[in-house]
């Protein structure tokens, strides 16, 4: 019956560190972990491939990118708005074609964001797709 109750006791208390323990990303798309939480690598590594739409490519080695005054890498998913700031020809990536990707749709743009490229409506800032370590 002590042991029951032990083993009891011992799934209550584990299951939810368990599941704490998942990385804190997948909750939390572009936001900051808390101290301790799993944090992945800083993007802009050395050269090496990325994957998109369960195809490999090149990463391609181009200028740095430089964020506006008070902006840093954040790892945009799908669905995300991205600010206006970023909706402007400055950031647009017109050599999509020779990194392998499809042309934009009309009102869509390929936009840079540090390492990563993003496929932007340019009315919205939704963001339709991302492409993760496209640049180093």
């Amino acid at each position: 019956m002590l042991r029951g109750i032990a083993a009891t006791v011992i799934i209550v208390l584990a299951v939810p560190t368990l599941v704490m323990a998942q990385r804190y990303e997948e909750h939390h798309p572009g936001g900051r972990p808390p101290p301790g939480a799993y944090r992945a690598p800083h993007p802009g590594g050395p050269p090496g491939y990325f994957e998109f739409r369960g195809h490999p490519f090149h990463s391609v080695h181009i200028a740095p990118f430089i964020y506006p005054r008070g902006w840093a890498y954040r790892r945009w998913v799908i669905g995300a708005t991205l600010p206006a700031i970023f909706l402007e020809p400055d950031y647009y990536y017109a050599d999509w074609a020779a990194l392998g990707l499809p042309p934009p749709e009309p009102g869509f743009q390929w936009v840079r964001y540090g390492p990563d490229l993003l496929l932007v409506d340019v009315d919205t800032g939704q963001v339709a797709d991302v492409v993760y370590g496209a640049f180093y």
